[in-house]
């Protein structure tokens, strides 16, 4: 079986499973009324109006009821229906007559049943409920009906199948472990951001250890861009109206901007997005073919709304950093800055611990903007690179945006989960909207190429990945405290001040404990802390000039002189990020 097979098998258990849950919850709980109740990436859940909450006992009740409708080996059988016949058949269930109602009128309306109960349904299946291996309820949250505050609040039972028990037992292990790794609780915990209701939900404030981790990959990334001849710029948080409906997001996207503010009797909008900037900075000038390719990159913050339902710790805000470039080249650079910007990625995403990677390419939809020239020759450049590079990938046929074909490329964490992360996308609306152009070699006017790309996605996410991933245990050249001097005594104090002044000078990040508690204690909050080195200085360390080196990872060392950590660090540090 071939991962798509798989992905498809396991959609079909995870559906199967959530319309057994939603037969046994409308069974115990007569009065529930229906919602929705999808698969999803790891696992499935459904949607329910109740009179009151669930609780843990409910949920180990259902889960025990599912197992026995699992085990009658009941048929899943597909009924397909005239709008009349569905309306009557589902005349108690509001919200499913809502969902009819938004269904075309030349849209076929089908249904499965298995035993008694019949749920709206495209399907797909397995074949009875006895298909169904091994599923698992996890847990029940609050969800407004399709999102929105104003509609009424379900309840939401997320649960989980897979197509053995063996693999159920690992995903429910992989769940324990990432909950120990959450980001939002390791983010309180280790001093590295918080939200407040005061600034407003889905707003980051970076407090000084996580700006220093930020700070970190944002100098790794401006480096390795200037490095590989991207041209980085500044633009502003907010723009005239005129500019977003140019672009068409006030035609496409205003749902997900912040409201307008007026300003001279003008309209203004933060920015949703970096891309028209850096079209008005090509627009700046003329351009020649002899200027192109031109990258332009920017760590550039952007805003959008996001409903409050989907916010989620830094994973999901309202306000975050896009690490932003567009390259602007002529039809035969085309593979040449494909092979770059991958040649990028794998080297910046390497750099930050990230070894396994999963690519997919989404080809044209139905409806698109730009020339069939256009389509073939990026998707064909996309393709080719791949394949030269002999890199594995999936294809989303149709799966591209309505302005071009891209490239996704997703991250496998520590404990195995996929984060999407990097995306080479191509752009043929903008160019054409912002009436762009270069001066061939032939002399006449030509539209560029136009490709978007980011890597990390955006900062705010990929600090939640990193701190996850590492379950908040930073490598060394990235914890926000490198160094902590733990001294025994207050007599110790200026022995560890004189470390203290020889390690800032050598680039490592350290501070001093000189608290007046044992030893032992400051030892246990700095490995709460996940620093990577404490240096302990007493009376014996001061006199043969030596610390006493206790490694995060190798545990106790013995006593050392300043100079050999020094050495030893710079070793961990030079072959990440090449600092001398």
């Amino acid at each position: 079986m071939n991962q798509r097979e798989l992905l498809l098998l396991r959609e079909r258990i995870r559906h199967s499973t959530a319309h057994v849950m939603a037969d046994v919850v409308k069974r115990m709980y007569p009065n529930v009324k229906l919602a929705i109740g999808p698969p999803t990436e790891d696992g499935f859940y459904y949607d329910f109006l109740v009179e009151k909450p669930f609780n843990d006992e409910d949920i180990k009740n259902i889960e025990d009821k599912m197992s026995e409708v699992i085990a009658q080996d009941l048929k899943f059988e597909y009924f397909e229906y005239s709008r009349q016949e569905v309306l009557e058949l589902n005349q108690s269930e509001p919200l499913k007559l809502e969902i009819i109602a938004e269904i075309p009128d030349e849209e076929v309306i089908s249904t499965y049943r298995h035993g008694s109960f019949e749920d709206l349904c495209a399907g797909p299946h397995v074949g009875s409920t006895g298909k169904i291996p091994a599923f698992k309820l996890l847990n029940v949250a609050g969800a407004y009906w399709r999102g929105d505050e104003n509609r009424p609040m379900l309840q939401r039972i997320y649960g989980t199948a897979f197509e053995s028990a063996e693999l159920l037992e690992q995903h429910l292990n992989r769940i324990e472990e990432a909950k120990k790794r959450d980001h939002r609780n390791l983010g309180k915990e280790l001093d590295l951001f918080s939200i407040h209701e005061e600034t407003g939900p889905g707003l980051i404030i970076w407090h000084p250890k996580g700006s220093i981790v930020r700070n970190l990959f944002e100098d790794f990334w401006k480096k390795e861009h200037y490095r590989r001849g991207y041209d980085l710029v500044h633009t502003p948080n907010v723009g005239r109206a005129d500019l977003w409906r140019t672009s068409g997001h006030l035609e496409f996207f205003k749902e997900n901007m912040f409201a307008a503010s007026e300003m001279d009797g003008q309209e203004y909008y933060l920015k949703p997005m970096n891309c028209p900037f850096h079209i008005m900075y090509y627009k700046s000038s003329l351009r020649s073919y002899r200027d192109l390719p031109m990258r332009i990159g920017e760590l550039g913050t952007v805003y959008r709304y996001e409903r409050g339902g989907t916010l989620h710790g830094m994973l999901r805000v309202r306000g975050f950093t896009q690490d932003d470039a567009h390259i602007f080249c002529t039809p035969d650079q085309i593979e040449s800055e494909i092979n770059g910007v991958l040649d990028l990625t794998f080297q910046v995403l390497s750099a930050f611990g990230f070894e396994e990677f999963e690519l997919n390419l989404s080809t044209r939809p139905e409806k698109a903007v730009g020339s069939d020239e256009q389509w073939e020759l990026a998707e064909n450049s996309l393709k080719n690179t791949l394949e030269s590079r002999n890199l594995s990938y999936g294809i989303d046929d149709r799966g591209g945006a309505f302005y071009g074909p891209k490239i996704d490329l997703n991250i496998t964490d520590a404990i195995g989960r996929s984060w999407q992360c990097t995306t080479v996308q191509f752009d043929f609306n903008l160019p054409e909207r912002f009436g762009i152009s270069y001066v061939g070699a032939d002399g006449g006017s030509h539209r560029p190429y136009m490709v978007h790309r980011v890597i990390f996605g955006s900062l705010e996410r990929f600090m939640a990945i990193l701190i996850e991933h590492y379950g908040g245990a930073f490598p060394v050249w990235l914890a926000p405290i490198q160094v902590l001097i733990i001294t025994i005594a207050d007599r110790h104090s200026d022995y560890a001040t004189s470390i203290l002044d020889k390690l800032v000078g050598s680039n490592i990040r350290a501070q001093i404990d000189d608290r007046n508690e044992r030893m032992n204690s400051k030892i246990r909050e700095a490995q709460l802390q996940k620093i990577p080195y404490m240096f302990v200085v007493g009376d014996r360390e001061i006199e043969v000039e030596s610390v006493g080196v206790r490694s995060r990872t190798e545990g106790d060392l013995g006593m050392m002189t300043v100079d050999e950590v020094l050495r030893k660090m710079k070793d961990e540090i030079e072959p990440v990020v090449g600092y001398k």
